[in-house]
């Protein structure tokens, strides 16, 4: 679909905010962009930025437009954006090094798309953004979280603060924004999403880790792997089991002292992918769809 009223370059921008929950929606992609508004204003720079420096990097090198245009090249770069503005303070050298590090994630997106052509292979995700985080943060010292007694409102709105949480925002009525986006774009995919945060959630209450639950730490990965493998209509046990396996991946970073970002998410597409490919007969179509 292409929206004539929207300039081609901000339609690709918003496309890339709309890509980091996978979808490629401009409507969506400018809500994401009024949560960050809200939860965050002073990032909004950054994770701008950073989605700028992926398009112009693809546009320069000459990256299929279809691709660019879907937002594949910038979300990355918005992640990345929203990290360096929360992480570190503000300086001169952070505009060079947000434009560096959207640049280079819009040349690793691309490569990975370069090899994985077919519908089987495994998508990048966010692999650029975990994998340029980690090298910018490095490893983290084991955070003590404010202990938060659960109430009801805190506990209502804690699967939407695990959609902010994606974009690393604390507030719930960003996440709310973000819901109220993907609901536009794709309402199953909306649905998805809150049930991976709210199972998110429900586990880390069982785990005993109130503080954790509340502030959707435990709920943006369920929710993004839900999203991701709810594409397949008939088959709601594949993101039933990624949101499973994003949960118990989510606590092996803290134990390696990494933060864990989107990886958890990441891993646990990939194991379900992968393993629905071993399973998968060679006569069968695969059910994923090329993003």
């Amino acid at each position: 679909m292409h929206n004539h009223s929207c300039p081609d370059w901000a339609e690709a921008l918003l496309n890339g905010f709309s890509q980091i929950f996978l979808q490629r929606h401009p409507l969506c992609g400018l809500l994401c962009l009024l949560a960050i508004l809200i939860g965050a204003p002073a990032w909004l720079g950054g994770a701008l930025l950073g989605g700028v420096a992926g398009l112009l990097t693809a546009q320069r090198r000459g990256y299929p437009k279809a691709e660019r245009q879907a937002g594949l090249y910038s979300y990355n770069g918005v992640l990345l954006g929203l990290l360096i503005s929360q992480h570190f303070t503000w300086s001169a050298l952070l505009p060079p090094l947000i434009l560096a590090c959207g640049g280079l994630s819009a040349i690793l997106t691309r490569q990975w798309l370069k090899h994985s052509s077919q519908p089987n292979d495994l998508p990048a995700y966010t692999a650029p953004f975990v994998g340029l985080g980690w090298l910018l943060i490095g490893t983290v010292p084991a955070s003590t979280l404010v202990p938060i007694e659960p109430n009801t409102v805190s506990v209502l709105a804690a699967p939407f603060t695990g959609l902010g949480q994606i974009m690393l925002l604390e507030q719930p009525l960003a996440g709310a924004l973000i819901a109220l986006g993907l609901w536009l774009a794709n309402r199953r995919a909306a649905l998805w999403a809150l049930i991976g945060a709210t199972l998110g959630m429900l586990a880390a209450l069982l785990l005993d880790e109130p503080s954790s639950a509340l502030l959707g730490l435990h709920s943006y990965n369920p929710a993004l792997a839900a999203v991701a493998l709810s594409q397949t209509r008939r088959q709601p046990w594949l993101p039933l089991l990624g949101i499973l396996l994003a949960i118990v991946l989510t606590p092996g970073f803290a134990a390696l002292h990494l933060p864990a970002l989107t990886a958890p998410f990441i891993l646990a597409c990939w194991l379900v992918r992968a393993g629905h490919r071993v399973l998968q007969k060679p006569h069968m179509d695969s059910p994923f769809e090329s993003p």
